[in-house]
Protein backbone atom coordinates (compact mmCIF):
# COMPACT_ATOMS: atom_id res chain seq x y z
CA UNK A 1 0.00 0.00 0.00
CA UNK A 2 1.18 3.76 -1.11
CA UNK A 3 1.87 5.82 1.89
CA UNK A 4 2.69 8.69 0.32
CA UNK A 5 1.06 8.81 -3.01
CA UNK A 6 -2.87 8.63 -3.47
CA UNK A 7 -4.24 6.67 -5.95
CA UNK A 8 -6.71 8.84 -8.41
CA UNK A 9 -7.35 6.54 -10.90
CA UNK A 10 -6.29 3.15 -11.80
CA UNK A 11 -2.70 3.56 -12.49
CA UNK A 12 -2.64 7.22 -12.02
CA UNK A 13 -1.71 8.73 -8.96
CA UNK A 14 -1.64 12.14 -6.95
CA UNK A 15 2.25 12.63 -6.17
CA UNK A 16 1.80 16.74 -5.06
CA UNK A 17 3.36 18.52 -2.12
CA UNK A 18 1.79 20.89 0.50
CA UNK A 19 4.12 24.70 0.85
CA UNK A 20 2.79 26.29 4.03
CA UNK A 21 6.60 27.68 4.64
CA UNK A 22 6.19 30.57 1.65
CA UNK A 23 4.35 33.95 2.66
CA UNK A 24 3.92 35.16 -0.73
CA UNK A 25 3.44 33.18 -3.62
CA UNK A 26 5.28 34.96 -6.76
CA UNK A 27 6.61 36.98 -3.72
CA UNK A 28 3.39 39.71 -3.92
CA UNK A 29 0.14 37.49 -2.68
CA UNK A 30 0.12 36.19 0.55
CA UNK A 31 -0.63 32.33 1.49
CA UNK A 32 -2.43 32.34 5.27
CA UNK A 33 -3.66 28.89 4.31
CA UNK A 34 -0.51 27.77 2.16
CA UNK A 35 -0.55 26.43 -1.22
CA UNK A 36 -0.27 23.01 -3.17
CA UNK A 37 2.04 22.35 -5.76
CA UNK A 38 0.45 19.28 -7.66
CA UNK A 39 2.05 16.63 -10.01
CA UNK A 40 0.54 13.30 -11.38
CA UNK A 41 2.03 10.02 -12.09
CA UNK A 42 0.78 7.92 -14.93
CA UNK A 43 1.69 3.98 -15.19
CA UNK A 44 1.40 2.39 -18.47
CA UNK A 45 3.55 0.50 -20.59
CA UNK A 46 4.98 3.47 -20.36
CA UNK A 47 5.32 5.77 -17.48
CA UNK A 48 4.59 9.46 -17.03
CA UNK A 49 5.20 12.29 -15.06
CA UNK A 50 2.97 15.29 -14.94
CA UNK A 51 4.63 18.73 -14.07
CA UNK A 52 7.29 19.03 -11.47
CA UNK A 53 6.80 20.77 -8.01
CA UNK A 54 9.08 24.22 -6.31
CA UNK A 55 12.09 23.17 -5.69
CA UNK A 56 12.02 23.79 -2.05
CA UNK A 57 9.89 20.79 -1.54
CA UNK A 58 12.05 18.37 -4.05
CA UNK A 59 12.75 16.05 -1.65
CA UNK A 60 9.38 14.91 -0.59
CA UNK A 61 8.13 15.29 -4.45
CA UNK A 62 10.50 12.72 -5.53
CA UNK A 63 10.65 10.40 -2.47
CA UNK A 64 6.10 10.25 -3.31
CA UNK A 65 7.04 9.90 -7.05
CA UNK A 66 9.81 7.02 -6.90
CA UNK A 67 6.91 5.50 -4.20
CA UNK A 68 4.18 5.60 -6.70
CA UNK A 69 7.23 4.25 -9.54
CA UNK A 70 7.27 1.32 -7.74
CA UNK A 71 11.03 0.62 -9.31
CA UNK A 72 9.44 1.09 -12.95
CA UNK A 73 11.43 3.16 -15.35
CA UNK A 74 10.39 6.75 -15.91
CA UNK A 75 10.05 7.82 -19.90
CA UNK A 76 8.35 11.08 -19.88
CA UNK A 77 7.98 14.31 -18.00
CA UNK A 78 4.93 16.39 -19.63
CA UNK A 79 5.52 20.04 -19.03
CA UNK A 80 2.48 22.41 -19.33
CA UNK A 81 3.56 25.26 -17.40
CA UNK A 82 6.87 27.07 -16.78
CA UNK A 83 6.51 28.66 -14.08
CA UNK A 84 9.30 27.80 -11.45
CA UNK A 85 6.56 26.64 -8.89
CA UNK A 86 6.03 23.62 -11.12
CA UNK A 87 9.22 23.42 -13.29
CA UNK A 88 12.18 24.17 -10.66
CA UNK A 89 12.21 20.33 -9.98
CA UNK A 90 12.89 19.43 -13.73
CA UNK A 91 17.28 19.21 -13.38
CA UNK A 92 16.90 17.59 -10.32
CA UNK A 93 14.30 14.63 -12.52
CA UNK A 94 16.90 14.83 -15.60
CA UNK A 95 19.50 13.70 -13.16
CA UNK A 96 17.84 10.55 -11.46
CA UNK A 97 16.30 9.68 -15.33
CA UNK A 98 18.98 11.16 -17.51
CA UNK A 99 16.76 9.47 -20.86
CA UNK A 100 13.82 10.92 -19.55
CA UNK A 101 12.08 12.68 -22.55
CA UNK A 102 10.61 16.14 -22.23
CA UNK A 103 7.06 16.91 -23.82
CA UNK A 104 6.28 20.38 -24.17
CA UNK A 105 5.65 22.88 -27.06
CA UNK A 106 7.78 25.25 -28.79
CA UNK A 107 7.90 27.92 -26.03
CA UNK A 108 8.98 25.36 -23.41
CA UNK A 109 11.65 24.08 -25.32
CA UNK A 110 12.95 28.20 -25.20
CA UNK A 111 12.06 28.35 -21.56
CA UNK A 112 13.59 25.54 -20.65
CA UNK A 113 16.79 26.99 -22.06
CA UNK A 114 16.37 30.38 -20.87
CA UNK A 115 15.45 29.23 -17.59
CA UNK A 116 17.40 26.19 -16.95
CA UNK A 117 20.27 26.37 -19.57
CA UNK A 118 18.75 22.61 -20.65
CA UNK A 119 18.66 22.20 -24.18
CA UNK A 120 17.27 18.20 -24.41
CA UNK A 121 17.64 16.37 -27.66
CA UNK A 122 15.16 14.29 -26.39
CA UNK A 123 12.38 16.71 -26.38
CA UNK A 124 9.49 15.80 -27.88
CA UNK A 125 7.48 19.27 -29.33
CA UNK A 126 3.85 19.03 -29.59
CA UNK A 127 1.27 21.60 -31.30
CA UNK A 128 -2.39 22.58 -31.19
CA UNK A 129 -4.06 18.37 -31.26
CA UNK A 130 -1.16 16.31 -31.33
CA UNK A 131 -1.12 12.96 -29.14
CA UNK A 132 0.74 10.94 -27.38
CA UNK A 133 0.26 7.20 -27.11
CA UNK A 134 1.82 5.86 -23.96
CA UNK A 135 0.29 2.19 -23.70
CA UNK A 136 -3.91 1.58 -23.18
CA UNK A 137 -3.66 5.47 -22.64
CA UNK A 138 -3.44 8.50 -24.85
CA UNK A 139 -2.55 11.90 -24.01
CA UNK A 140 -4.04 14.58 -26.31
CA UNK A 141 -2.83 18.07 -26.03
CA UNK A 142 -4.65 21.85 -26.23
CA UNK A 143 -2.57 24.73 -26.24
CA UNK A 144 -3.86 27.45 -23.50
CA UNK A 145 -1.58 30.36 -24.27
CA UNK A 146 -1.79 33.12 -21.91
CA UNK A 147 -4.03 31.04 -19.17
CA UNK A 148 -1.81 32.20 -17.46
CA UNK A 149 1.59 32.37 -19.54
CA UNK A 150 2.45 32.06 -23.38
CA UNK A 151 4.03 28.60 -22.93
CA UNK A 152 0.96 27.16 -20.86
CA UNK A 153 -1.20 23.94 -22.20
CA UNK A 154 -3.47 21.24 -20.91
CA UNK A 155 -3.62 17.42 -21.36
CA UNK A 156 -6.68 15.00 -22.01
CA UNK A 157 -6.13 11.38 -21.24
CA UNK A 158 -8.74 9.55 -23.56
CA UNK A 159 -9.22 6.44 -21.71
CA UNK A 160 -10.66 7.94 -18.18
CA UNK A 161 -11.39 11.23 -19.81
CA UNK A 162 -8.82 12.86 -17.17
CA UNK A 163 -8.02 16.84 -18.26
CA UNK A 164 -4.67 17.72 -16.35
CA UNK A 165 -5.26 21.50 -16.70
CA UNK A 166 -2.07 23.12 -15.36
CA UNK A 167 -2.98 26.76 -13.30
CA UNK A 168 -6.45 26.68 -14.52
CA UNK A 169 -9.51 25.53 -12.45
CA UNK A 170 -6.26 25.51 -9.37
CA UNK A 171 -6.61 27.62 -7.06
CA UNK A 172 -4.76 28.72 -2.91
CA UNK A 173 -4.39 26.57 -0.16
CA UNK A 174 -2.88 23.79 1.41
CA UNK A 175 -4.64 20.52 1.21
CA UNK A 176 -5.27 19.70 4.44
CA UNK A 177 -5.90 15.97 4.42
CA UNK A 178 -8.96 16.30 1.94
CA UNK A 179 -7.32 16.13 -1.71
CA UNK A 180 -10.29 15.36 -4.42
CA UNK A 181 -13.38 17.69 -4.40
CA UNK A 182 -15.87 15.17 -2.88
CA UNK A 183 -14.22 15.12 0.61
CA UNK A 184 -13.24 18.89 1.06
CA UNK A 185 -15.61 21.41 2.52
CA UNK A 186 -15.95 23.65 -0.42
CA UNK A 187 -17.18 26.90 1.27
CA UNK A 188 -13.46 27.20 2.88
CA UNK A 189 -11.93 26.76 -0.49
CA UNK A 190 -14.19 28.58 -2.79
CA UNK A 191 -13.01 32.51 -1.75
CA UNK A 192 -8.95 31.31 -2.02
CA UNK A 193 -10.03 29.18 -5.55
CA UNK A 194 -11.77 33.12 -6.37
CA UNK A 195 -8.64 35.23 -4.66
CA UNK A 196 -6.41 33.14 -6.98
CA UNK A 197 -8.11 33.63 -10.26
CA UNK A 198 -9.32 37.13 -9.68
CA UNK A 199 -5.08 38.06 -8.61
CA UNK A 200 -3.13 35.69 -10.95
CA UNK A 201 -5.46 33.90 -13.78
CA UNK A 202 -8.62 37.01 -14.05
CA UNK A 203 -6.30 40.01 -16.16
CA UNK A 204 -6.59 36.86 -18.63
CA UNK A 205 -10.04 36.15 -18.85
CA UNK A 206 -10.80 36.71 -22.66
CA UNK A 207 -8.34 34.23 -23.15
CA UNK A 208 -9.92 31.59 -20.29
CA UNK A 209 -13.30 32.27 -22.47
CA UNK A 210 -11.60 30.83 -25.51
CA UNK A 211 -10.39 27.61 -23.42
CA UNK A 212 -13.54 26.77 -22.44
CA UNK A 213 -14.98 27.29 -25.44
CA UNK A 214 -12.39 24.71 -26.91
CA UNK A 215 -12.55 22.22 -24.07
CA UNK A 216 -16.44 22.11 -24.38
CA UNK A 217 -16.72 19.30 -26.14
CA UNK A 218 -14.48 17.71 -24.48
CA UNK A 219 -16.24 14.66 -21.95
CA UNK A 220 -14.38 15.45 -18.46
CA UNK A 221 -14.78 13.11 -16.01
CA UNK A 222 -12.19 14.59 -13.95
CA UNK A 223 -9.88 17.75 -13.78
CA UNK A 224 -6.04 17.34 -11.91
CA UNK A 225 -4.84 20.69 -12.14
CA UNK A 226 -1.53 21.87 -10.68
CA UNK A 227 -3.03 24.18 -7.35
CA UNK A 228 -5.66 22.87 -5.11
CA UNK A 229 -7.78 20.23 -4.80
CA UNK A 230 -8.55 17.05 -7.32
CA UNK A 231 -12.10 17.19 -9.76
CA UNK A 232 -12.89 14.13 -9.51
CA UNK A 233 -16.30 13.60 -8.88
CA UNK A 234 -17.69 16.92 -9.90
CA UNK A 235 -15.17 18.26 -12.08
CA UNK A 236 -18.39 20.84 -13.65
CA UNK A 237 -18.39 22.57 -10.54
CA UNK A 238 -14.96 24.50 -10.74
CA UNK A 239 -15.67 24.91 -14.53
CA UNK A 240 -19.14 26.56 -13.64
CA UNK A 241 -17.12 28.69 -11.71
CA UNK A 242 -14.13 29.61 -14.01
CA UNK A 243 -16.76 30.57 -16.66
CA UNK A 244 -18.37 32.61 -14.30
CA UNK A 245 -15.42 34.63 -13.23
CA UNK A 246 -14.03 34.96 -16.60
CA UNK A 247 -17.15 36.37 -17.87
CA UNK A 248 -17.02 39.34 -15.01
CA UNK A 249 -20.97 37.90 -13.34
CA UNK A 250 -21.21 39.29 -10.69
CA UNK A 251 -23.49 39.28 -7.31
CA UNK A 252 -25.54 41.87 -5.58
CA UNK A 253 -23.19 44.02 -3.09
CA UNK A 254 -21.15 46.60 -1.97
CA UNK A 255 -17.04 46.49 -1.78
CA UNK A 256 -15.96 50.27 0.38
CA UNK A 257 -12.64 50.60 0.42
CA UNK A 258 -10.92 53.68 2.20
CA UNK A 259 -7.87 55.10 2.41
CA UNK A 260 -7.44 57.29 5.71
CA UNK A 261 -4.83 58.76 7.45
CA UNK A 262 -6.72 60.54 10.39
CA UNK A 263 -10.05 58.59 10.52
CA UNK A 264 -12.22 61.50 8.26
CA UNK A 265 -12.31 59.57 5.17
CA UNK A 266 -12.85 56.28 7.13
CA UNK A 267 -16.07 57.63 8.64
CA UNK A 268 -17.73 58.84 5.38
CA UNK A 269 -17.10 54.80 4.19
CA UNK A 270 -18.48 53.72 7.45
CA UNK A 271 -21.49 55.82 6.50
CA UNK A 272 -21.66 55.38 3.23
CA UNK A 273 -21.79 51.42 4.08
CA UNK A 274 -24.92 52.73 6.36
CA UNK A 275 -27.09 54.32 4.52
CA UNK A 276 -26.45 51.53 1.53
CA UNK A 277 -28.16 49.07 4.70
CA UNK A 278 -30.68 51.49 4.71
CA UNK A 279 -31.30 51.00 1.08
CA UNK A 280 -31.50 47.11 1.45
CA UNK A 281 -28.44 46.02 0.54
CA UNK A 282 -27.14 43.05 2.30
CA UNK A 283 -23.81 42.06 1.09
CA UNK A 284 -21.48 44.39 2.36
CA UNK A 285 -17.97 44.59 2.92
CA UNK A 286 -15.67 47.29 3.84
CA UNK A 287 -11.86 47.55 4.00
CA UNK A 288 -8.83 49.84 5.45
CA UNK A 289 -6.64 49.46 2.12
CA UNK A 290 -3.83 50.20 4.53
CA UNK A 291 -4.72 47.46 6.81
CA UNK A 292 -5.78 44.75 4.16
CA UNK A 293 -3.70 43.21 1.21
CA UNK A 294 -4.90 44.02 -2.29
CA UNK A 295 -5.32 40.34 -2.90
CA UNK A 296 -8.05 39.98 -0.37
CA UNK A 297 -9.74 43.03 -1.62
CA UNK A 298 -9.48 42.43 -5.60
CA UNK A 299 -11.07 38.64 -4.73
CA UNK A 300 -14.59 40.48 -2.88
CA UNK A 301 -14.38 43.35 -5.47
CA UNK A 302 -14.36 40.40 -8.47
CA UNK A 303 -17.26 38.65 -6.38
CA UNK A 304 -19.65 41.86 -6.23
CA UNK A 305 -20.62 44.57 -8.85
CA UNK A 306 -20.64 47.39 -6.48
CA UNK A 307 -17.06 49.68 -5.67
CA UNK A 308 -16.99 52.58 -3.80
CA UNK A 309 -13.56 54.06 -3.48
CA UNK A 310 -12.87 56.85 -0.71
CA UNK A 311 -9.51 58.40 -0.67
CA UNK A 312 -7.53 61.25 1.24
CA UNK A 313 -5.27 63.03 -0.48
CA UNK A 314 -1.89 62.87 -0.10
CA UNK A 315 0.81 65.04 -1.92
CA UNK A 316 -1.89 66.50 -4.22
CA UNK A 317 -2.99 62.84 -5.33
CA UNK A 318 -4.03 59.86 -4.19
CA UNK A 319 -3.65 58.34 -0.61
CA UNK A 320 -0.27 55.90 -1.72
CA UNK A 321 -2.18 52.43 -1.25
CA UNK A 322 -5.18 53.84 -2.33
CA UNK A 323 -3.21 54.56 -5.37
CA UNK A 324 -1.67 50.56 -5.65
CA UNK A 325 -5.42 49.11 -5.14
CA UNK A 326 -6.26 51.17 -7.95
CA UNK A 327 -3.57 50.09 -10.40
CA UNK A 328 -3.94 46.56 -9.43
CA UNK A 329 -7.16 47.24 -10.55
CA UNK A 330 -6.05 48.37 -14.16
CA UNK A 331 -3.61 45.77 -14.44
CA UNK A 332 -6.28 42.64 -13.51
CA UNK A 333 -8.58 44.44 -15.95
CA UNK A 334 -11.58 43.83 -13.56
CA UNK A 335 -14.74 44.50 -15.67
CA UNK A 336 -18.67 44.86 -15.43
CA UNK A 337 -18.64 47.11 -11.97
CA UNK A 338 -20.93 50.44 -10.62
CA UNK A 339 -18.47 52.45 -9.23
CA UNK A 340 -19.09 55.85 -6.67
CA UNK A 341 -16.34 57.87 -5.29
CA UNK A 342 -15.76 60.45 -2.38
CA UNK A 343 -12.86 61.32 -0.39
CA UNK A 344 -11.15 64.17 1.24
CA UNK A 345 -8.32 66.08 1.22
CA UNK A 346 -7.08 69.69 3.97
CA UNK A 347 -5.96 72.14 1.34
CA UNK A 348 -5.20 71.61 -2.42
CA UNK A 349 -6.61 68.10 -2.84
CA UNK A 350 -5.98 65.80 -5.36
CA UNK A 351 -7.67 62.51 -4.24
CA UNK A 352 -11.25 62.78 -5.12
CA UNK A 353 -9.88 64.03 -8.39
CA UNK A 354 -7.10 60.59 -9.14
CA UNK A 355 -10.24 58.82 -8.69
CA UNK A 356 -12.58 60.90 -11.18
CA UNK A 357 -9.35 60.39 -13.41
CA UNK A 358 -9.50 57.07 -12.68
CA UNK A 359 -13.10 56.36 -13.26
CA UNK A 360 -13.39 58.44 -16.79
CA UNK A 361 -10.66 55.96 -18.05
CA UNK A 362 -12.71 52.47 -16.54
CA UNK A 363 -15.53 51.21 -18.29
CA UNK A 364 -17.58 51.15 -14.96
CA UNK A 365 -20.82 52.49 -15.00
CA UNK A 366 -19.75 55.41 -12.68
CA UNK A 367 -22.11 57.32 -10.52
CA UNK A 368 -21.97 61.00 -11.37
CA UNK A 369 -22.51 62.65 -7.66
CA UNK A 370 -19.12 62.41 -5.45
CA UNK A 371 -18.58 63.87 -2.42
CA UNK A 372 -15.16 64.95 -1.12
CA UNK A 373 -14.88 66.80 2.13
CA UNK A 374 -12.47 69.33 3.15
CA UNK A 375 -10.80 67.93 6.51
CA UNK A 376 -13.44 66.76 8.52
CA UNK A 377 -16.57 65.79 7.03
CA UNK A 378 -19.78 68.24 8.05
CA UNK A 379 -23.22 66.72 8.18
CA UNK A 380 -24.18 68.21 4.46
CA UNK A 381 -20.73 66.13 3.34
CA UNK A 382 -22.59 63.00 5.50
CA UNK A 383 -26.05 63.37 4.04
CA UNK A 384 -24.61 63.98 0.50
CA UNK A 385 -23.36 60.38 0.84
CA UNK A 386 -26.85 59.01 0.55
CA UNK A 387 -27.36 59.95 -2.76
CA UNK A 388 -24.45 57.42 -3.92
CA UNK A 389 -25.72 54.91 -1.80
CA UNK A 390 -29.32 55.39 -3.43
CA UNK A 391 -28.05 55.54 -6.58
CA UNK A 392 -25.85 52.58 -6.22
CA UNK A 393 -28.41 50.44 -4.65
CA UNK A 394 -30.50 51.12 -7.84
CA UNK A 395 -28.04 50.15 -10.48
CA UNK A 396 -27.64 46.98 -8.53
CA UNK A 397 -31.41 46.63 -8.50
CA UNK A 398 -31.52 47.29 -11.90
CA UNK A 399 -33.99 50.17 -11.29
Amino acid sequence: MNTLSVKVTEDIYYIGVNDRETHLFENMWPLDNGVTYNSYLIKDEKSVLMDTVKINKVDLFIEKMEEALGGTHLDYLVIHHMEPDHSSSIRTILGLYPDVKIVGNKKTKEMLKEFYGIEDQNMIEVKEGDELCIGKRTLKFFMTPMVHWPESMVSYEKCDKILFSQDAFGGFGALNGPIFDDEINWKYYESETRRYYSNIIGKHSKQVQGVLKKLSDLEINMICPVHGPVWRTNPAKIVEEYTKWANYQTEEGVVIVYGSMYGNTATMAETVARQLAEEGIKNIKIYDVSKTHASYIINDIWRYKGLILASCSYNNGLFPAMANLVKVIEMNNIQNHILGICGSYSWSGGGVKTLKQFAECSQYDVIDHMVEAKCSPKKEDLDSLSIIAKEMAKKLRGE
